[in-house]
């Protein structure tokens, strides 16, 4: 993990990793000869701190707080939508623009085909949120976060869905719809919500994910489907855990309670029954092993698509309809 990001509550593991690795190292480049006593008693020891490390890192992650799934669900090794799209589908053909206004880079998309080693082959409309990995790049996508222009496109490409009867794929990693006077001035209220009322009748199957961080509006905005799914590491909230801090408590300082108090994990929404299915993420999260990550999506999206392709327009509507309508507690006096 040499050079990788490391977070906090990481460092112990990270630590007795780095002290394995040298070991490792010491004993392949070691002048002791093959079966010697020193060379018996090095390999001793590095089982020994390789079950050691097994056994801390599954304490670690299979314990983690709501507030250590949210820095998770933020690493900057994690996989985007585009690292999803080029792992999992070939033939992508991205399509630019909301015929308004510009094109929106914190929001991508386009026709690609989704296969797997059954014979199942599908062209899929696949959009979704895509961050940076650098100052630069992060700059050119806006940190993930929207503009009604990409909200827009969004729409437009999923309208072009619906036209060649083709099911729709969405990847949600965003901090949230960009903030700005500008984005308020061009209507981004107004094009989210013309998101979910547009969304919940598509004649076609959607199937959304969140792969990371969907905070808000932002997130909403491409979140209307007949299943939502949720990476094990992911969080999706009305707010993130600082703002909601910051507004009860006036200080960033209480996001780790905030956190608590949201219930914003995956398995905190599969039990309010927000969310359909939770997607496995590798030990220690979807960077560790992306190639795995990305094969599981897989699997699950093609099992999910089978199913939903079977049925007819009229009920994935009225069916997407009464799931979200069913949500929350009414009170009727």
């Amino acid at each position: 993990m040499a050079g990788k990001v490391v977070l906090d509550f990481e460092k112990p593991l990270f630590e007795l990793e780095e002290k394995l690795n040298e070991m490792r190292v010491y004993l392949k480049n070691g002048t002791g000869e093959p079966g010697a006593e020193s060379t018996d008693g090095l390999k001793r020891e590095i089982e020994a701190l390789e079950s050691k490390v097994d056994s801390l890192r599954k304490t670690i992650y299979r314990n983690l707080t709501r507030w250590q799934r949210v820095q998770l669900a933020r690493h900057p090794e994690r996989p985007y939508t585009l690292d999803y799209i080029y792992m999992m589908t070939r033939d992508f053909v991205e399509l630019s623009g909301d015929r308004h206004f510009r094109d929106d880079k914190a929001i991508i998309g386009g026709f690609a085909r989704i296969e797997d080693a059954s014979g199942f082959s599908q062209s899929v409309m696949v959009i979704g949120h895509q961050k940076g990995r650098d100052t630069k790049s992060n700059l050119y996508r806006n940190f993930g976060m929207a503009q009604p222009e990409g909200y827009r496109k969004a729409l437009r490409l999923m309208k072009l869905a619906e036209k060649f009867g083709r099911p729709i794929v969405t990847l949600i990693d965003t901090p949230g719809a960009f903030p700005g006077l500008e984005a308020e001035e061009r209507g981004q209220a107004e094009a989210i919500a013309r998101n979910l009322y547009e969304m919940a009748k598509l004649k076609v199957p959607v199937i959304c994910v969140i792969i990371g961080e969907g905070a808000s509006g932002g997130a909403i905005g491409i979140g209307v489907g007949d299943r939502i799914l949720m990476a094990e590491n992911s969080w999706y909230s009305v707010i993130s855990p600082e703002s909601c801090s910051s507004i009860l408590w006036r200080s960033w300082n209480y996001k780790e309670q905030a956190a608590e108090a949201l219930k914003l994990t995956a398995n905190d929404l599969l039990e309010q029954k927000i969310i359909d299915r939770i997607v496995p993420e590798p030990l220690g999260g979807a960077h560790r092993d992306p190639e795995a990550m990305a094969a599981t999506l897989k699997s699950i999206l093609v099992e999910e698509l089978q199913v939903l392709m079977q049925k007819e327009s009229e009920v994935l509507v009225n069916e997407r309809v009464d799931k979200f309508s069913s949500m929350g507690v009414v009170s009727e006096v």
